[in-house]
């Protein structure tokens, strides 16, 4: 009798949270730290900050790449947001929950609304949505201006955003409120672990024994 042997299919993490709130720095510091997991480059049309680099930190496209794209179905969500479009194309998750691997996105409301939406039956058993809140306006302010990226009237419209996407924290499977980065990653961590070992995401792929005799 052959050893029974297992696979787990991959978790679609989708983080959310106001600006400041250390998303994108927990989804690539977990995807850099574990070897099942790897970090969604979304797409956008908004022009790059210094330092950023094309594949790395965006998919940096024209608005009509970006809208031919979207004539195609090449995205699994998508969303303007203060005049520029964002999304996650399909070749970025797929193939990756297909053979196992765990993949992490930070987007808006509006996006992980489309994900939540999804018609395909892989990416709703894999999904695994969590929200990270911040104590308050204060905070938010206080780790944009941080930044330094961000001029007064630019704070003031991210703040107001920050509003907004917050009251939608309860539509997530999972919501914490962000500590200090260790602390949040310790969190973020466990929430992956546990997801990891809910039973749906196994399944036998031990090759049944030939039982017919002559």
């Amino acid at each position: 009798m052959g050893e029974w042997q297992f696979q787990r299919s991959g978790l679609l993490c989708v983080v959310s949270g106001p600006s400041g709130s250390g998303k994108t720095t927990l989804c690539r510091r977990f995807s850099e730290s574990d070897g099942a997991a790897v970090y969604a480059v979304s797409a956008t049309t908004r022009a790059p900050r210094e330092g950023e680099r094309d594949g790395v930190d965006y998919h940096f496209l024209d608005r009509a790449g970006f809208e031919a794209g979207i004539a195609r179905g090449d995205f699994l969500e998508y969303a303007e947001v203060h005049g520029r479009l964002y999304g996650t194309l399909k070749s970025e998750v797929l193939g990756h929950l297909a053979a196992g691997r765990d993949v992490l996105m930070d987007i808006d409301v509006q996006g992980a609304a489309l994900v939540r939406a999804a018609s395909d039956p892989a990416i709703r058993a894999a999904l695994v949505d969590i929200f990270i809140l911040l104590p308050g306006e204060a905070e938010i302010a206080n780790r944009v201006r941080a930044r330094g990226t961000e001029t007064e009237e630019q704070l003031a419209v991210r703040l107001q955003t920050a509003r907004e996407e917050s009251r939608h924290w309860s539509e997530y499977r999972y919501a914490f409120i962000s500590s200090d980065r260790e602390t949040d990653f310790a969190t973020f961590r466990s929430i992956l672990a546990g997801e990891r070992c809910r039973s749906h995401r196994l399944r036998n792929i031990t090759a049944e024994p030939n039982l017919s005799s002559d």
